[in-house]
């Protein structure tokens, strides 16, 4: 073969120079070999509906909706209320509820856009807020306490007086069941004048994940509701409070709750803290001298005979 390579060269002379500029296009444009998995009769596609849907389940919100916004094709495969589902149910680190009335990418926003109830109202009264975290109602009855232990056998036909009196505590029915979203207020004191008060109370809230987006709440026809009302007449060394789903009262997720010593912090540590389990949440804040406490308990209701949508335990130094 090198001969006949020799011979060509040497008989044909000087290679014109338009050929050889034409040869080397000819080498230079020369492709690479395409790998198997790309290869014609391939049925990859990088636009696979199902490889993206396992991607989203790792990205968070905001990167969702960046990569939504990059093509008609992706906003309607991330937008699919199945990945937002996931998601949601992911970060609030909750159990599914059996139904919801509003897609999953608005329930989404609604947790995690950063607003809060005394957002969108009584502004002039807010200070400070930290979000807890979520929890869920399995059952219609939730227990709400001012103490941090074991209530005890519940006697429902015990008035609420008394009950807020032995127990500290008291039951609340036909509570709307699913996904609960609990914050820590810090507000001012309700009963000053707020150009000069510099009194606090602290709120533990919690609001069913719909009702941002419920009319009636964004109406303002539904308003909190006074269930009722304890004084601690003796110094109290800590604000505590706490919303319990009855019906896992008993559950080993919830002792942790219970369990207070472990998460209220040392006596000379001022910082609120908070304690969620499945089906249960807990706030406590450990308080210097002091007479005492004022707790009060407010629900809201979807309207004048429905569910309880909304609930908070507050707690103001006598």
């Amino acid at each position: 073969m090198g001969k006949r390579l020799q011979s060509a060269t040497s008989t044909g002379g000087e290679m014109p120079p338009e050929k050889r500029i034409r040869r080397s296009k000819t080498i230079c444009s020369c492709n690479s070999p395409r790998p198997p998995f790309l290869s014609a009769h391939s049925t990859f596609s990088w636009f696979e509906e199902d490889i993206w849907t396992e991607i989203a389940k790792f990205l968070d919100g905001k990167s969702l909706v960046m990569l939504a916004a990059t093509s008609r094709w992706f906003r309607r495969a991330i937008m699919d209320d199945g990945i937002w589902k996931f998601v949601s149910l992911r970060d609030l680190q909750v159990p599914p509820p059996q139904r919801v009335a509003f897609r999953w990418c608005k329930l989404y926003t609604s947790a995690f856009d950063g607003s809060h109830s005394y957002l969108f109202r009584q502004k002039e009264k807010h200070i400070d807020w930290m979000r807890i975290g979520a929890f869920s109602f399995d059952s219609s009855v939730a227990v709400l306490t001012e103490r941090l232990t074991f209530p005890g056998k519940i006697r429902k036909e015990e008035s609420l007086e008394k009950m807020l009196r032995s127990q500290g505590c008291c039951v609340l029915d036909n509570v709307k069941s699913g996904i609960w979203i609990a914050d820590l207020q810090l507000v001012r004191c309700p009963v000053c004048d707020l150009n000069t008060c510099d009194g606090t109370m602290q709120t533990l809230d919690a609001r069913h994940i719909e009702l941002f987006l419920s009319e009636g709440y964004q109406t303002g026809s539904w308003e909190y509701q006074l269930v009722g009302s304890h004084d601690i007449k003796k110094r109290a060394d800590g604000a505590a409070g706490a919303i319990f789903d009855i019906k896992h009262l008993e559950d080993s997720s919830t002792s942790a709750v219970f369990d207070y010593k472990s998460w209220i912090g040392r006596p000379n540590d001022w910082q609120p803290k908070a304690m969620i389990a499945f089906h249960a949440v807990a706030v406590n804040t450990n308080l210097q001298e002091n007479e005492g406490l004022h707790v009060k308990y407010h629900a809201m209701r979807a309207g004048t005979d429905g569910e309880v949508v909304s609930i908070r335990i507050s707690q103001q130094l006598l």
